[in-house]
Protein backbone atom coordinates (compact mmCIF):
# COMPACT_ATOMS: atom_id res chain seq x y z
CA UNK A 1 0.00 0.00 0.00
CA UNK A 2 1.49 3.30 -1.19
CA UNK A 3 1.88 6.07 1.65
CA UNK A 4 0.99 9.41 0.77
CA UNK A 5 3.17 12.21 0.62
CA UNK A 6 2.61 15.21 2.76
CA UNK A 7 2.66 18.54 0.61
CA UNK A 8 4.19 21.40 1.85
CA UNK A 9 4.09 24.90 1.03
CA UNK A 10 6.16 27.53 0.97
CA UNK A 11 5.92 30.77 2.28
CA UNK A 12 7.36 33.28 0.68
CA UNK A 13 8.79 36.16 3.06
CA UNK A 14 10.27 39.09 1.29
CA UNK A 15 13.58 40.38 1.75
CA UNK A 16 13.01 43.86 1.50
CA UNK A 17 12.95 45.58 4.51
CA UNK A 18 8.95 45.95 6.20
CA UNK A 19 7.02 49.11 6.14
CA UNK A 20 3.97 50.57 8.07
CA UNK A 21 0.58 49.73 6.83
CA UNK A 22 -0.87 53.01 5.24
CA UNK A 23 -2.60 55.35 6.86
CA UNK A 24 -6.87 55.07 6.78
CA UNK A 25 -6.54 58.50 5.88
CA UNK A 26 -5.30 57.83 2.42
CA UNK A 27 -8.44 55.57 1.61
CA UNK A 28 -10.82 58.39 1.84
CA UNK A 29 -11.26 60.45 -1.26
CA UNK A 30 -11.19 64.06 -0.69
CA UNK A 31 -14.84 64.75 -1.62
CA UNK A 32 -16.48 61.94 0.22
CA UNK A 33 -19.72 62.35 1.97
CA UNK A 34 -17.88 60.97 5.10
CA UNK A 35 -15.73 64.22 5.42
CA UNK A 36 -18.56 66.53 5.24
CA UNK A 37 -20.22 64.46 8.02
CA UNK A 38 -17.16 64.48 9.66
CA UNK A 39 -16.56 68.84 9.34
CA UNK A 40 -20.49 69.74 9.76
CA UNK A 41 -20.83 67.54 13.11
CA UNK A 42 -17.18 68.81 14.09
CA UNK A 43 -18.55 72.72 13.39
CA UNK A 44 -21.85 72.57 15.69
CA UNK A 45 -22.32 72.63 19.52
CA UNK A 46 -23.35 69.49 21.19
CA UNK A 47 -23.47 70.70 24.93
CA UNK A 48 -26.80 69.55 25.44
CA UNK A 49 -25.97 66.12 24.15
CA UNK A 50 -22.85 65.80 26.20
CA UNK A 51 -24.51 66.96 29.33
CA UNK A 52 -26.26 63.66 29.31
CA UNK A 53 -23.57 62.00 30.32
CA UNK A 54 -22.58 62.22 34.29
CA UNK A 55 -19.33 62.32 35.90
CA UNK A 56 -17.27 59.46 37.13
CA UNK A 57 -17.51 55.35 36.09
CA UNK A 58 -15.74 53.70 33.29
CA UNK A 59 -14.58 55.94 30.50
CA UNK A 60 -17.20 56.09 27.53
CA UNK A 61 -16.96 56.86 23.95
CA UNK A 62 -17.27 60.20 22.67
CA UNK A 63 -20.68 61.60 22.20
CA UNK A 64 -20.02 63.42 19.01
CA UNK A 65 -17.73 60.52 17.58
CA UNK A 66 -21.12 58.49 17.97
CA UNK A 67 -23.49 60.79 16.49
CA UNK A 68 -21.10 61.00 13.61
CA UNK A 69 -21.28 57.23 13.16
CA UNK A 70 -24.85 57.13 13.47
CA UNK A 71 -25.44 59.74 10.68
CA UNK A 72 -23.27 58.31 8.37
CA UNK A 73 -25.19 55.34 8.85
CA UNK A 74 -28.34 56.64 8.00
CA UNK A 75 -26.65 58.08 5.02
CA UNK A 76 -25.64 54.93 3.64
CA UNK A 77 -29.05 53.18 4.27
CA UNK A 78 -27.58 51.15 7.15
CA UNK A 79 -30.32 51.15 10.06
CA UNK A 80 -29.60 48.01 12.21
CA UNK A 81 -27.56 48.50 15.02
CA UNK A 82 -25.88 45.50 14.29
CA UNK A 83 -24.66 46.13 11.19
CA UNK A 84 -23.19 49.76 12.10
CA UNK A 85 -21.32 47.40 14.91
CA UNK A 86 -20.23 45.39 11.91
CA UNK A 87 -19.45 48.27 9.39
CA UNK A 88 -17.00 49.60 12.06
CA UNK A 89 -14.71 46.68 12.19
CA UNK A 90 -14.87 46.17 8.18
CA UNK A 91 -15.94 49.46 6.48
CA UNK A 92 -12.90 52.13 5.76
CA UNK A 93 -15.26 55.17 6.03
CA UNK A 94 -16.52 54.12 9.69
CA UNK A 95 -13.22 53.05 10.59
CA UNK A 96 -11.72 56.73 9.47
CA UNK A 97 -15.00 58.14 11.06
CA UNK A 98 -14.96 56.56 14.45
CA UNK A 99 -10.88 56.84 14.68
CA UNK A 100 -10.50 53.27 15.08
CA UNK A 101 -13.01 52.83 18.12
CA UNK A 102 -15.90 50.04 17.95
CA UNK A 103 -18.63 50.11 19.89
CA UNK A 104 -20.83 47.49 19.39
CA UNK A 105 -24.41 47.28 19.22
CA UNK A 106 -25.72 47.79 22.21
CA UNK A 107 -23.69 50.65 22.86
CA UNK A 108 -24.96 52.10 19.82
CA UNK A 109 -28.71 51.15 20.44
CA UNK A 110 -28.71 53.01 23.64
CA UNK A 111 -27.33 56.14 22.16
CA UNK A 112 -29.76 56.17 19.89
CA UNK A 113 -32.83 55.21 21.62
CA UNK A 114 -31.51 57.20 25.01
CA UNK A 115 -28.76 59.48 24.57
CA UNK A 116 -30.45 61.27 21.35
CA UNK A 117 -33.54 61.57 22.73
CA UNK A 118 -35.11 65.31 23.38
CA UNK A 119 -31.64 66.89 22.12
CA UNK A 120 -31.19 65.64 18.59
CA UNK A 121 -33.74 68.33 17.22
CA UNK A 122 -31.51 70.48 18.61
CA UNK A 123 -28.40 68.97 16.77
CA UNK A 124 -30.65 69.15 13.61
CA UNK A 125 -31.43 72.94 13.98
CA UNK A 126 -27.81 74.00 14.89
CA UNK A 127 -27.41 72.03 11.31
CA UNK A 128 -29.56 73.78 9.47
CA UNK A 129 -28.40 77.21 11.12
CA UNK A 130 -25.10 76.60 9.65
CA UNK A 131 -26.27 75.43 6.30
CA UNK A 132 -28.15 78.86 6.23
CA UNK A 133 -25.24 80.96 6.97
CA UNK A 134 -23.79 79.23 3.98
CA UNK A 135 -26.25 80.23 1.95
CA UNK A 136 -27.78 76.64 0.57
CA UNK A 137 -31.32 77.29 1.98
CA UNK A 138 -33.34 79.35 3.34
CA UNK A 139 -35.51 79.94 6.52
CA UNK A 140 -37.71 82.87 4.84
CA UNK A 141 -39.89 80.14 2.75
CA UNK A 142 -41.29 76.66 4.16
CA UNK A 143 -42.77 74.33 1.78
CA UNK A 144 -44.83 72.32 3.66
CA UNK A 145 -46.01 68.28 3.32
CA UNK A 146 -46.77 65.58 5.08
CA UNK A 147 -46.27 61.41 4.50
CA UNK A 148 -47.61 58.22 6.88
CA UNK A 149 -44.92 56.02 7.54
CA UNK A 150 -45.28 52.27 9.10
CA UNK A 151 -44.32 52.09 12.66
CA UNK A 152 -42.49 49.03 13.79
CA UNK A 153 -45.45 47.13 15.22
CA UNK A 154 -47.56 43.89 14.04
CA UNK A 155 -50.31 44.82 12.21
CA UNK A 156 -52.89 42.41 13.66
CA UNK A 157 -52.71 43.52 17.34
CA UNK A 158 -54.54 46.59 18.01
CA UNK A 159 -56.86 48.06 20.63
CA UNK A 160 -60.04 50.11 18.96
CA UNK A 161 -62.18 52.94 20.51
CA UNK A 162 -65.19 51.70 18.98
CA UNK A 163 -65.21 48.87 20.58
CA UNK A 164 -64.42 49.45 23.82
CA UNK A 165 -67.52 51.47 23.14
CA UNK A 166 -69.31 48.58 22.00
CA UNK A 167 -68.43 46.45 24.79
CA UNK A 168 -69.42 49.07 27.49
CA UNK A 169 -72.82 49.22 26.08
CA UNK A 170 -73.34 45.92 25.80
CA UNK A 171 -72.34 45.45 29.18
CA UNK A 172 -74.32 48.01 31.03
CA UNK A 173 -77.39 46.35 28.44
CA UNK A 174 -76.92 42.82 29.85
CA UNK A 175 -76.55 44.38 33.55
CA UNK A 176 -79.90 46.02 32.90
CA UNK A 177 -81.46 42.60 31.86
CA UNK A 178 -80.07 41.28 35.32
CA UNK A 179 -81.40 43.88 37.44
CA UNK A 180 -85.02 43.93 35.77
CA UNK A 181 -85.15 39.62 36.32
CA UNK A 182 -84.06 40.03 40.06
CA UNK A 183 -86.55 42.93 40.48
CA UNK A 184 -89.09 39.82 38.96
CA UNK A 185 -87.35 37.16 41.06
CA UNK A 186 -87.40 38.80 44.39
CA UNK A 187 -89.70 41.71 44.46
CA UNK A 188 -89.52 42.29 48.37
CA UNK A 189 -86.05 42.33 48.32
CA UNK A 190 -85.58 44.43 45.67
CA UNK A 191 -88.41 47.02 47.18
CA UNK A 192 -85.51 49.44 49.08
CA UNK A 193 -83.04 49.14 46.64
CA UNK A 194 -82.47 52.52 44.64
CA UNK A 195 -82.96 51.55 40.44
CA UNK A 196 -80.32 51.12 38.45
CA UNK A 197 -78.94 54.38 36.51
CA UNK A 198 -75.20 55.74 35.35
CA UNK A 199 -74.46 58.03 32.59
CA UNK A 200 -70.69 55.84 32.60
CA UNK A 201 -70.23 52.44 33.92
CA UNK A 202 -67.50 52.05 35.80
CA UNK A 203 -65.56 48.69 37.52
CA UNK A 204 -66.91 50.13 40.81
CA UNK A 205 -70.35 50.29 40.30
CA UNK A 206 -70.87 46.98 38.53
CA UNK A 207 -69.11 45.19 40.80
CA UNK A 208 -71.70 47.13 43.32
CA UNK A 209 -74.77 45.89 41.03
CA UNK A 210 -73.66 42.49 40.80
CA UNK A 211 -73.45 42.29 44.70
CA UNK A 212 -76.97 43.73 44.87
CA UNK A 213 -78.73 41.24 42.88
CA UNK A 214 -76.76 38.45 44.49
CA UNK A 215 -78.15 39.57 47.70
CA UNK A 216 -81.98 39.36 46.46
CA UNK A 217 -81.40 36.40 44.48
CA UNK A 218 -79.75 34.30 47.44
CA UNK A 219 -81.68 31.16 48.30
CA UNK A 220 -83.84 31.82 45.49
CA UNK A 221 -84.91 29.44 42.45
CA UNK A 222 -83.21 31.06 39.23
CA UNK A 223 -82.69 30.22 35.87
CA UNK A 224 -79.76 28.44 34.87
CA UNK A 225 -78.80 30.33 32.44
CA UNK A 226 -79.36 34.01 33.77
CA UNK A 227 -76.90 32.03 36.79
CA UNK A 228 -74.37 31.59 34.26
CA UNK A 229 -74.64 35.19 32.94
CA UNK A 230 -74.02 36.31 36.98
CA UNK A 231 -71.47 34.62 36.94
CA UNK A 232 -69.51 35.49 34.59
CA UNK A 233 -70.35 39.14 35.27
CA UNK A 234 -69.30 39.27 38.82
CA UNK A 235 -65.73 36.98 37.35
CA UNK A 236 -64.75 38.95 34.43
CA UNK A 237 -66.62 42.83 33.94
CA UNK A 238 -65.00 44.67 36.65
CA UNK A 239 -61.70 43.55 35.21
CA UNK A 240 -62.89 44.35 31.63
CA UNK A 241 -63.85 47.89 32.67
CA UNK A 242 -60.52 48.14 34.20
CA UNK A 243 -58.55 47.05 31.10
CA UNK A 244 -61.14 49.20 29.07
CA UNK A 245 -60.41 51.94 31.63
CA UNK A 246 -56.28 51.95 31.21
CA UNK A 247 -56.91 50.97 27.04
CA UNK A 248 -58.61 54.65 27.07
CA UNK A 249 -56.10 56.03 29.31
CA UNK A 250 -53.18 55.15 26.50
CA UNK A 251 -55.48 55.45 23.44
CA UNK A 252 -56.17 59.92 24.61
CA UNK A 253 -58.33 61.40 22.13
CA UNK A 254 -57.29 59.48 18.63
CA UNK A 255 -59.70 56.43 17.85
CA UNK A 256 -57.19 53.37 17.68
CA UNK A 257 -53.51 52.39 18.75
CA UNK A 258 -50.88 49.34 18.33
CA UNK A 259 -50.60 46.79 21.45
CA UNK A 260 -46.67 46.58 20.44
CA UNK A 261 -46.42 50.10 19.43
CA UNK A 262 -48.91 52.08 21.84
CA UNK A 263 -48.17 55.22 20.74
CA UNK A 264 -48.58 54.01 16.79
CA UNK A 265 -51.99 55.20 15.37
CA UNK A 266 -53.57 52.74 11.75
CA UNK A 267 -53.84 54.83 9.10
CA UNK A 268 -54.30 54.18 5.81
CA UNK A 269 -50.93 54.04 3.57
CA UNK A 270 -50.02 54.84 -0.12
CA UNK A 271 -47.98 51.72 0.12
CA UNK A 272 -50.16 48.91 0.51
CA UNK A 273 -48.32 46.15 -0.64
CA UNK A 274 -51.64 43.94 0.23
CA UNK A 275 -53.61 46.48 -2.49
CA UNK A 276 -56.83 45.61 -0.26
CA UNK A 277 -56.75 49.72 1.65
CA UNK A 278 -55.92 48.16 5.15
CA UNK A 279 -54.99 50.11 8.17
CA UNK A 280 -51.79 49.74 9.47
CA UNK A 281 -49.86 51.18 12.21
CA UNK A 282 -47.48 54.17 11.87
CA UNK A 283 -47.01 57.78 12.50
CA UNK A 284 -47.55 61.21 10.12
CA UNK A 285 -44.36 62.40 9.25
CA UNK A 286 -44.33 66.41 8.30
CA UNK A 287 -41.69 68.38 7.10
CA UNK A 288 -40.89 71.33 5.92
CA UNK A 289 -38.41 72.08 3.23
CA UNK A 290 -36.68 75.04 1.31
CA UNK A 291 -34.67 73.90 -1.90
CA UNK A 292 -34.80 70.07 -1.15
CA UNK A 293 -33.29 70.80 2.46
CA UNK A 294 -35.41 69.51 5.18
CA UNK A 295 -35.58 72.58 7.73
CA UNK A 296 -38.15 71.42 10.10
CA UNK A 297 -39.77 67.63 10.98
CA UNK A 298 -42.34 66.93 13.38
CA UNK A 299 -44.03 63.63 14.41
CA UNK A 300 -47.97 63.15 14.95
CA UNK A 301 -50.22 60.48 16.00
CA UNK A 302 -53.07 62.03 13.61
CA UNK A 303 -53.41 61.48 10.16
CA UNK A 304 -55.55 64.33 9.61
CA UNK A 305 -52.91 66.62 7.95
CA UNK A 306 -55.41 69.60 8.34
CA UNK A 307 -54.90 69.00 12.24
CA UNK A 308 -50.91 68.89 12.49
CA UNK A 309 -49.95 72.26 10.39
CA UNK A 310 -50.08 74.40 13.53
CA UNK A 311 -48.37 72.26 15.79
CA UNK A 312 -45.40 71.54 12.97
CA UNK A 313 -45.20 75.67 12.58
CA UNK A 314 -45.15 76.47 16.57
CA UNK A 315 -42.52 73.93 17.13
CA UNK A 316 -40.41 75.86 14.00
CA UNK A 317 -41.07 79.33 15.60
CA UNK A 318 -40.08 77.86 19.04
CA UNK A 319 -36.62 76.22 17.82
CA UNK A 320 -35.66 78.97 15.76
CA UNK A 321 -37.37 81.84 17.50
CA UNK A 322 -38.19 83.38 14.14
CA UNK A 323 -41.37 82.84 12.12
CA UNK A 324 -41.53 82.34 8.21
CA UNK A 325 -42.23 85.00 5.49
CA UNK A 326 -44.42 82.65 3.97
CA UNK A 327 -45.78 78.98 3.93
CA UNK A 328 -46.75 76.96 1.12
CA UNK A 329 -48.82 73.62 1.02
CA UNK A 330 -51.43 71.85 -0.48
CA UNK A 331 -55.12 71.21 -0.19
CA UNK A 332 -55.27 68.97 2.77
CA UNK A 333 -53.97 71.98 4.98
CA UNK A 334 -56.69 74.28 3.84
CA UNK A 335 -58.97 74.80 6.79
CA UNK A 336 -60.48 78.24 9.22
CA UNK A 337 -58.06 77.72 11.76
CA UNK A 338 -54.84 76.99 10.15
CA UNK A 339 -55.21 80.49 7.88
CA UNK A 340 -56.13 81.95 11.47
CA UNK A 341 -53.08 80.69 13.01
CA UNK A 342 -50.74 82.38 9.95
CA UNK A 343 -52.59 85.64 9.74
CA UNK A 344 -52.36 85.95 13.78
CA UNK A 345 -48.26 84.91 13.13
CA UNK A 346 -48.03 87.39 10.14
CA UNK A 347 -47.26 84.42 7.76
CA UNK A 348 -48.10 84.66 4.39
CA UNK A 349 -50.59 81.81 3.11
CA UNK A 350 -49.72 80.19 -0.07
CA UNK A 351 -52.17 77.15 0.95
CA UNK A 352 -54.80 75.78 -1.00
CA UNK A 353 -58.04 75.49 0.40
CA UNK A 354 -60.37 71.92 -0.77
CA UNK A 355 -61.85 72.61 -4.37
CA UNK A 356 -59.11 75.36 -5.29
CA UNK A 357 -58.08 72.70 -8.32
CA UNK A 358 -61.56 72.38 -9.22
CA UNK A 359 -62.31 75.87 -9.20
CA UNK A 360 -59.68 76.58 -12.04
CA UNK A 361 -61.42 74.39 -14.53
CA UNK A 362 -63.83 76.26 -16.64
CA UNK A 363 -66.49 73.82 -15.89
CA UNK A 364 -66.70 74.96 -12.23
CA UNK A 365 -66.13 78.48 -13.26
CA UNK A 366 -69.33 78.78 -15.20
CA UNK A 367 -71.65 76.75 -12.90
CA UNK A 368 -73.68 79.53 -11.39
CA UNK A 369 -75.34 76.95 -8.66
CA UNK A 370 -72.19 76.55 -6.36
CA UNK A 371 -72.49 78.25 -3.45
CA UNK A 372 -69.01 79.86 -3.93
CA UNK A 373 -70.26 81.42 -7.18
CA UNK A 374 -73.44 82.92 -5.72
CA UNK A 375 -73.64 86.82 -5.27
CA UNK A 376 -73.63 88.23 -1.62
CA UNK A 377 -74.74 91.37 -0.73
CA UNK A 378 -73.29 92.44 2.64
CA UNK A 379 -75.29 95.71 2.95
CA UNK A 380 -78.42 93.29 3.32
CA UNK A 381 -76.56 90.23 4.60
CA UNK A 382 -78.35 87.56 1.91
CA UNK A 383 -76.59 85.18 -0.86
CA UNK A 384 -79.03 85.93 -4.68
CA UNK A 385 -79.27 82.71 -6.31
CA UNK A 386 -79.30 82.39 -10.13
CA UNK A 387 -82.64 83.45 -10.52
CA UNK A 388 -81.87 86.82 -8.39
CA UNK A 389 -84.24 85.20 -5.70
CA UNK A 390 -83.14 86.41 -2.57
CA UNK A 391 -81.61 83.82 0.10
CA UNK A 392 -82.02 85.57 3.34
CA UNK A 393 -80.34 84.83 7.31
CA UNK A 394 -82.42 82.32 8.56
CA UNK A 395 -80.37 81.15 11.96
CA UNK A 396 -76.72 80.63 12.81
CA UNK A 397 -74.97 77.06 14.72
CA UNK A 398 -71.95 76.08 15.79
CA UNK A 399 -69.32 73.35 14.29
CA UNK A 400 -66.75 71.90 16.76
CA UNK A 401 -63.84 70.01 14.55
CA UNK A 402 -62.52 67.23 15.76
CA UNK A 403 -59.89 68.62 17.60
CA UNK A 404 -62.29 70.95 19.06
CA UNK A 405 -62.00 74.43 17.09
CA UNK A 406 -64.97 76.11 16.96
CA UNK A 407 -66.76 77.57 14.19
CA UNK A 408 -69.91 79.83 13.41
CA UNK A 409 -71.97 78.62 10.13
CA UNK A 410 -74.61 81.09 8.97
CA UNK A 411 -77.68 79.63 7.32
CA UNK A 412 -79.52 81.28 4.45
CA UNK A 413 -82.77 79.78 2.93
CA UNK A 414 -84.24 80.72 -0.67
CA UNK A 415 -88.08 82.18 -0.51
CA UNK A 416 -89.41 79.93 -3.19
CA UNK A 417 -88.59 77.24 -5.22
CA UNK A 418 -91.01 74.96 -5.59
CA UNK A 419 -92.25 76.66 -9.03
CA UNK A 420 -88.37 77.67 -10.41
CA UNK A 421 -87.48 76.04 -13.75
CA UNK A 422 -83.84 75.86 -12.53
CA UNK A 423 -85.38 73.58 -9.02
CA UNK A 424 -83.50 69.96 -10.53
CA UNK A 425 -80.52 71.83 -11.56
CA UNK A 426 -80.09 74.32 -8.65
CA UNK A 427 -80.47 71.85 -5.52
CA UNK A 428 -82.06 68.35 -4.81
CA UNK A 429 -83.07 69.37 -1.14
CA UNK A 430 -86.91 68.60 -1.00
CA UNK A 431 -88.36 72.52 0.17
CA UNK A 432 -86.11 75.45 -0.31
CA UNK A 433 -82.29 75.70 -0.68
CA UNK A 434 -80.92 76.10 2.46
CA UNK A 435 -77.02 76.86 1.77
CA UNK A 436 -74.30 77.11 4.91
CA UNK A 437 -71.90 79.55 5.01
CA UNK A 438 -68.76 80.31 7.16
CA UNK A 439 -68.14 84.10 6.59
CA UNK A 440 -64.77 84.03 8.43
CA UNK A 441 -63.44 80.75 6.25
CA UNK A 442 -65.33 82.88 2.92
CA UNK A 443 -62.54 85.85 3.42
CA UNK A 444 -59.79 83.81 3.94
CA UNK A 445 -60.20 81.82 1.01
CA UNK A 446 -60.89 85.36 -1.13
CA UNK A 447 -57.42 86.49 -0.05
CA UNK A 448 -55.57 83.12 -0.31
CA UNK A 449 -57.24 82.69 -3.93
CA UNK A 450 -55.51 86.21 -4.73
CA UNK A 451 -52.13 85.12 -3.63
CA UNK A 452 -52.33 81.77 -4.92
CA UNK A 453 -53.05 83.40 -8.55
CA UNK A 454 -50.69 86.20 -8.12
CA UNK A 455 -47.38 85.75 -9.98
CA UNK A 456 -45.94 84.85 -6.37
CA UNK A 457 -48.23 82.39 -5.95
CA UNK A 458 -47.69 80.19 -9.35
CA UNK A 459 -44.23 80.08 -8.77
CA UNK A 460 -44.68 78.67 -5.35
CA UNK A 461 -46.85 76.53 -6.56
CA UNK A 462 -44.66 75.29 -8.84
CA UNK A 463 -41.87 74.96 -6.31
CA UNK A 464 -44.01 72.99 -3.80
CA UNK A 465 -44.38 69.86 -6.07
CA UNK A 466 -40.29 70.18 -6.49
CA UNK A 467 -39.28 70.62 -3.19
CA UNK A 468 -40.92 68.34 -1.30
CA UNK A 469 -41.94 65.00 -3.47
CA UNK A 470 -38.18 64.74 -3.98
CA UNK A 471 -37.17 64.26 0.15
CA UNK A 472 -39.95 62.33 0.35
CA UNK A 473 -38.74 60.33 -2.94
CA UNK A 474 -35.32 60.09 -1.58
CA UNK A 475 -36.84 58.91 1.80
CA UNK A 476 -38.69 56.08 0.94
CA UNK A 477 -37.14 54.97 -2.42
CA UNK A 478 -33.69 56.08 -2.57
CA UNK A 479 -32.70 55.23 1.51
CA UNK A 480 -35.38 52.37 1.27
CA UNK A 481 -36.64 53.62 4.85
CA UNK A 482 -40.43 52.80 4.57
CA UNK A 483 -40.48 51.62 8.19
CA UNK A 484 -39.72 52.42 11.73
CA UNK A 485 -37.02 50.20 12.89
CA UNK A 486 -37.71 51.66 16.80
CA UNK A 487 -40.44 51.99 18.70
CA UNK A 488 -42.43 54.92 20.37
CA UNK A 489 -42.87 58.35 19.78
CA UNK A 490 -40.08 59.75 21.23
CA UNK A 491 -37.65 57.01 19.59
CA UNK A 492 -39.26 57.46 16.12
CA UNK A 493 -38.31 61.18 16.64
CA UNK A 494 -35.02 60.63 17.00
CA UNK A 495 -34.96 57.95 13.21
CA UNK A 496 -36.51 60.61 12.15
CA UNK A 497 -34.06 63.61 13.22
CA UNK A 498 -31.16 61.05 11.81
CA UNK A 499 -32.66 60.71 8.23
CA UNK A 500 -33.22 64.30 7.68
CA UNK A 501 -29.65 64.88 9.05
CA UNK A 502 -28.37 62.37 6.70
CA UNK A 503 -30.42 63.82 3.58
CA UNK A 504 -29.16 67.83 4.30
CA UNK A 505 -25.69 66.41 4.63
CA UNK A 506 -26.01 64.27 1.50
CA UNK A 507 -26.77 67.02 -0.48
CA UNK A 508 -24.55 69.10 0.71
CA UNK A 509 -21.93 66.23 -0.56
Amino acid sequence: MKTQKKVKFKVYTPNQTYLFPPSVEDFIPDNHPVRVVNQVIDQINIDPLIEKYKGGGTSSYHPRMLLKVLVYAYLSNIYSSRKIEEALMQNVFFMWLSGMNKPDHNTINRFRSDRLKDVLKSVFNKIVLLLAEHGVLSLKELYTDGTKIEANANKYTFVWGGAIKSSKERMKQQLDELWAYAQRIAAEEMSDTEPLSYEQIDAEKVRHTIEQIDQALKDKPIDPKKRQKLNYARKNWPKNLERYDQQQEVMGERKNYSKTDPDATFMRMKEDYMKNGQLKPGYNLQISTNNQFIVNYSIHQSSNDMTVLNPHLREFIEQYNMTPNAVIADAGYGSLENYEFLNQNQIEAYVKYPYFDKEQSKTNNKNPFLIDNLFYNEDNDCFYCPMGQCMSNVGRRKKVTDNGYEQEITLYQAQNCQRCPLHGLCHKQKGNRVIEVNHRLRKYKQKVRGNLLSEEGIKHRKQRTHDTEPVFGNIKHNKKFKRFNLRGKQKVQVEVGLLAIAHNLSKVA
